[in-house]
């Protein structure tokens, strides 16, 4: 169980640890460009996005969805907590000095490509043949052709 909420923990350090580097880009070097610092932020989501991605894609080759599901839909939303509440202390500012809507935009991107990065990941596993289901009923397509057929004696 601990080890559960330590890999857990974990990735949520490392998603705003993206955050933190985006910011800290925005800040030394396009601090008075709206433009490029909105370009940062769309790359910082992508980022996130690709490495749920990833982190799924891996996962799913080993345990089902129920058990990685979860510990990865708690780490996003760590993730989103941190950066959403932290993260804006690093760039100088509040987490609402910009207007609720600004708040929630970034409630809604980080959501969006959190989801769509862990479907991403999943539907290619899938798609490759390498999830935890297809693997398992692989192995039981195998186990079945291989045993010799059983004679029934009269």
């Amino acid at each position: 169980m601990r080890q559960r909420w330590v890999s857990i923990a974990l990735l949520a350090a490392g998603l705003f640890a993206i955050n933190v580097i985006a910011r800290l880009v925005i800040r030394i070097g396009f601090n008075d460009n709206e433009t490029a610092q909105n370009r940062v932020s769309i790359v910082m989501f992508a980022v996130i996005g690709v490495v749920l991605a990833i982190i799924t894609f891996v996962r799913a080759q080993r345990v089902p969805p129920s058990s990685w599901l979860p510990e990865l839909g708690a780490a996003a939303i760590g993730g989103m907590l941190l950066t959403i509440l932290v993260g804006p202390f690093v760039s100088g500012d509040g987490p609402f000095s910009g207007g609720a809507g600004n708040f929630f935009s970034q409630v809604w991107l980080y959501g969006g490509f959190a989801i769509v990065g862990t479907l991403l990941g999943y539907w290619i596993a899938t798609m490759l043949g390498r999830d935890y289901r297809s693997k398992s009923l692989a192995a039981f397509a195998r186990a079945k052709t291989s045993k010799p057929r059983r004679v029934v004696r009269r």
